[in-house]
């Protein structure tokens, strides 16, 4: 009986296996879900001027605040932070550039560091450049109210 059933399942699999392997598609016939072909290159992206020295104001508090100039020759890894020659203390006061804020420097359990905490030590993963870029979508954010 197992003979039987496993002959069975061979031939198939054998007929699957050969129904199969007559269908050609060509790459041209797959279309992406952008509609092109999916051997087509993707175009580059649009690049947008970054706006320099613009100063940006906080939409609500605890907002990280937008870099007002471009990044992106900037190194930033586990070596070096580019960013920290500028702001971090007591290199603020010489460049006339905005401190770290000193919450930068406690880490998790709250304990206060001498230097950069390293959850915080990649700035671009909350400080970004403001660029000229049109909204993909209507937006109708309005900023927090503040009581100065």
């Amino acid at each position: 009986m197992k003979t039987k059933i496993m002959a069975i399942a061979v031939a198939l699999g054998l007929a699957l296996g050969l129904g199969m392997g007559s269908v050609t598609v060509s790459a041209e016939d797959l279309k992406g879900l952008r509609g092109s072909a999916v051997n087509t290159p993707d175009k580059a992206p649009e690049t947008y001027k970054v706006q320099d020295g613009v100063k940006h104001e906080r939409a609500y508090r605890q907002q990280p605040p937008l870099v007002p100039h471009t990044t992106d020759k900037y190194e930033i890894d586990l070596k070096v932070n580019q960013c920290l020659r500028c702001h971090e203390w007591p290199y603020s006061d010489q460049e006339k550039a905005p401190k770290i804020s000193d919450l930068h420097y406690i880490d998790r359990n709250g304990v206060r560091q001498d230097t950069v905490n390293g959850n915080r030590y990649v700035c671009t993963q909350c400080h970004v450049p403001q660029v000229d870029a049109k909204p993909l979508v209507e937006n109708k954010f309005q900023p927090a109210v503040t009581n100065r």
